[in-house]
């Protein structure tokens, strides 16, 4: 936690001063708005930095977005100039170009969206009169475990948050003139439809699976759901290879358990054999359920 996220947020301020004086004088800051945390964050710093006449907001949704109101308040709140560009027909018509000469894989389709709107930000840019600056709106948790896109939403000219971590920038966004809906709103990435820490906390990207995170009650249906602790469930090390290494997942987890909503302790295991109904010759370890949420 920040001990002083006041003075940290001043000197962010400041140094997005620092770095417009020196890399673009009279430009305009260009931030993409999902209506997520770390872009109203972002805009709100760059409006105290720059003042609202130069910053430029840019509402990118992908076809329909169900929290587009949240985008459009935050401009609201801000007072700033924004556009909306719907890259719906541009993510279809590119989809379709590929697929008339390959199979399009999942990753391309989760991963194109954020790359078309990275263009789009950067057309705006360089299309303004005085010139533009791209805001990176990735905070420090999501760069440790490399989950944003290449080339998409881990592009851009300056990175305010690059240096705090998820409950950091919280932190700093109510020291900010918007509202807390916006700050604590749970983040997602806008692509599979999954929260920020669904994903941060996914232990397959160190290459470890949890067996049994839901159950079939019905063998005709094949109707599943979520395990809420009737059976047990154990976790096998060292499953897949891993695209993350475990030092590294482990200590996000680590900085997310004060703020994390899961109902079990990652990295704390008795020993290495198999429990219960754990399958033999697996190597297992046993999850903990915490004593309450923190």
């Amino acid at each position: 936690m920040l001990s002083n996220p006041t003075r940290t947020k001043d000197e962010i301020v400041q140094w997005i001063r620092d770095y417009f004086e020196n890399n673009g004088p009279g430009c305009s800051a260009v931030v993409g708005i999902s209506g997520g945390k770390d872009s109203s964050i972002v805009a709100a710093l760059c409006v105290e930095a720059l003042g609202k006449d130069r910053v430029i907001g840019v509402l990118m949704p992908n076809g329909e977005q169900a929290d587009i109101q949240d985008s459009l308040r935050l401009v609201s709140e801000l007072g700033i100039s924004y556009h909306v560009v719907n890259i719906g027909d541009t993510v279809f018509a590119l989809e379709s170009e590929l697929e008339g000469i390959m199979r399009v894989s999942e990753q391309t389709k989760v991963n194109l969206p954020a790359r078309i709107r990275m263009t789009t930000l950067y057309a705006i840019a360089q299309s303004l009169p005085t010139g533009g600056r791209v805001a990176n709106t990735c905070n420090m948790s999501e760069d440790y475990v490399g989950y944003s896109t290449k080339y998409g939403d881990s592009a851009g000219d300056f990175s305010p948050l690059s240096h705090l971590m998820v409950h950091e920038v919280r932190q700093i966004g109510h020291e900010l003139p918007i509202s807390s809906a916006l700050v604590d709103k749970a983040p997602s990435d806008g692509l599979c439809g999954k929260t920020d820490e669904d994903i941060l906390s996914n232990e397959k990207y160190c290459g470890d699976v949890v067996m049994q995170k839901t159950i079939t009650v019905d063998l005709f249906s094949h109707k599943s759901i979520k395990n809420d602790g009737r059976v047990g469930m154990y976790k096998v090390k060292d499953h897949h290879p891993a695209i993350i290494e475990k030092e590294n997942w482990f200590a996000v987890q680590n900085r997310l358990s004060n703020m994390s909503s899961e109902q079990y302790t990652w990295g704390y295991w008795v020993g290495d054999e198999p429990e219960d109904n754990s399958p033999p010759g697996f190597n297992v370890i046993r999850l903990h359920r915490r004593g309450g949420l923190t």
